[in-house]
This record gives C-alpha cells, structure tokens and sequence, in this order.
C-alpha cells in the first residue's frame, strides 16, 4: 500500500521519509526477452539459459536497464500523491546497479524520500530514493534516486 499524500504540498514536510516497499516481482525469461526485443540488446547473458549456464551466474541475468524500468512498475506502489493535475517523471539521478538480477528471482523497491522543494506554478518535486532488493540477496540490484515533479 503506498504512502498517500492528499496534495503536492504536503510532500514539503515529507523529506527523510521512508515510504515502505513494493509487492515482490517475479523476474521472468519471458520479461527479460521482451526488453531485449524491445532494445536490441540480445546479449546471451541475458537470452541464451543455456550459454549462461556456463557464464559467471550460471543462468540468465536481467539487463540493468530492464531493473532500472521496473522501478517506474513499482513507484505507485510506494507514493501516491492526490489531488494534482499532472505528475510527470522529470528524471533520475546516482542511478547504481550493484548486484544482478537472476532470471527466476524476485525483486521489489523501496522507497525513501531524500529531497523534497517546490518549483514553478506551485508544483512540487520530489527526489524518491528506490533501491531495488533481490530476495535473499545480500546486495541491491539496483538503487536510482527518481525525481517526479506533481503540479496541484
């Protein structure tokens, strides 16, 4: 269940704050051929299960930017901001991948509010901290600082 916030303003007051994390995903063969097909990037590490075997995780992994997507699958899951007229994603910043993604695990985000300042036309924005978690992993597969701009 996100962290709701009735209106733009309120996340003024909301800087530091921890937002919980996301429902576990399954990271599927299916998903990582798909952004492969989607991009281009057929690196066997990520499309040949049978190459990876031998490879230094022996299966496939996702591609870097596959985990970076998904945290825009996930973000709704950790804020939710009412009453505006328009939320748009204005970028990202410090974006790391320091652990892969075996195909076969499962991820979620977790979000943390690091910066919060007002901009132009009473619009609000916001800088949500995700970091990417692989269940049982010892280290994050992904940890991006997503900057989200919400006008009332």
């Amino acid at each position: 269940m996100p962290t709701i916030f009735e209106k733009p303003a309120d996340l003024l007051e909301a800087n530091g704050r921890a937002l919980g994390e996301s429902a576990w995903l399954e990271v599927t063969q299916e998903r990582v051929n798909q952004f492969a097909d989607a991009t281009g990037d057929h690196q066997w590490i990520h499309v040949d299960p049978e190459k990876a075997k031998d490879g230094p995780y022996g299966t496939t992994i996702a591609h870097g930017y596959l985990t970076l997507s998904l945290v825009n699958l996930f973000l709704p899951e950790l804020i939710e901001v009412r009453n505006t007229s328009m939320g748009v994603n204005y970028g990202t910043d410090k974006t790391r991948f320091p652990a892969p993604v075996p195909v076969g695990s499962r991820i979620r985000g977790v979000g943390e509010i690091v910066h919060v300042e007002e901009v132009k036309n009473g619009a609000v924005q916001v800088t949500v901290r995700v970091t990417v978690e692989v269940e049982g992993g010892d280290r994050p597969a992904c940890v991006v600082d997503t900057i989200s701009r919400f006008v009332p």
